[in-house]
Formats: structure tokens, C-alpha cells, sequence
């Protein structure tokens, strides 16, 4: 199994889906706390869409809630970017505090042979992970990325 990670900010409908089927995504992983966007520009992502729209491709949607940060972890990025002028949308890392934070509170509780045996028994390949923002440096996917390699998997930045 291989593992993709994709992010949607600046990405057109047409280039963020093209990205999906030239890798050949068999199963898509949504690990957003919330399945929506604001506005139009992004609507394709908003859930009941995408999933529409995936299943149009044949790639099997899951949600991982569990793998997303919560609000108050969330916080801890927010009042960095605020301190830093920074913006979500073109943030180019996650603040050392979050980084922390999410590892302590949400990847170290999440149940990896679960996730791995659960993808295998659906017959997943090529897994992408999917959360908003297009640097992955930027976004909780990273940190997921980490581990996954640290187990032994190979992934891969679309």
C-alpha cells in the first residue's frame, strides 16, 4: 500500500481531480474535522460533492475523524498564524505548539494497525489523505505522513 496526501487551496476542480486519477487513488481519506468550505470557489471538496464526484471516478471515500484535530488544537494554530501575520491559506508550516499538541492528543491515541488492516480488507493500493491547505508542511497530514513512514510506508506529496 502507498500513500498520497493532497490538499485543495489553489487547486481548480479540474486539476485537484486530475491529480487523483493520474496516481491512480484508489481510496481517498478525508481527515478534515469539518467536510465543508465556505464559498464557491472550493465546493467541489464540500462532502456530499466530492463524494458524488468520487464515486463517479471509482474511488472509495472514507472519513477519519479521528486522524483531524480538534477546535482547541485548532486554537493553538490560530493564535500563531495570528501572531505571525500569517494566513491558513498560506501558512507554509505548522507551529511547533500544534505539532506537539496533535501528536500528543490525537495521533498517539489513533490505532494505525486498525487503519492498515481495515484499508487491506477493503483492498486499498494507492490511499490519498485529504485535508485543505496545498503545503503539506502546513497541514496535520504531514505529521501523518511521519508516522506512515516511520511504519514503513512510502508517501508521497500530490
Amino acid at each position: 500500500m502507498e500513500f498520497f496526501t493532497i490538499g485543495v487551496y489553489n487547486s481548480t476542480e479540474e486539476e485537484y481531480f486530475r491529480k487523483l486519477i493520474e496516481n491512480n487513488i484508489d481510496t481517498f481519506c478525508d481527515i478534515r474535522q469539518r467536510r465543508g468550505l465556505r464559498g464557491a470557489k472550493y465546493a467541489f471538496v464540500n462532502s456530499n460533492r466530492l463524494q458524488s464526484k468520487l464515486k463517479d471516478l471509482a474511488i472509495e471515500y472514507k472519513y477519519f475523524q479521528s486522524l483531524a484535530p480538534t477546535s482547541e488544537i485548532r486554537e493553538f494554530q490560530k493564535k500563531v498564524d495570528k501572531e505571525d501575520g500569517a494566513q491558513k491559506r498560506t501558512r507554509n508550516k505548522l507551529s511547533q505548539i500544534f505539532t506537539v499538541v496533535y501528536k500528543d492528543r490525537i495521533l498517539s491515541k489513533f490505532d494505525f494497525d486498525s487503519f492498515i488492516d481495515k484499508l487491506e480488507d477493503d483492498g486499498a493500493k494507492k490511499v490519498v489523505l485529504f485535508c485543505v491547505e496545498e503545503n503539506p508542511m502546513a497541514c496535520h497530514r504531514s505529521i501523518v505522513t511521519d508516522k506512515l513512514e516511520k511504519l514503513g510506508y512510502k508517501t508521497t506529496h500530490l
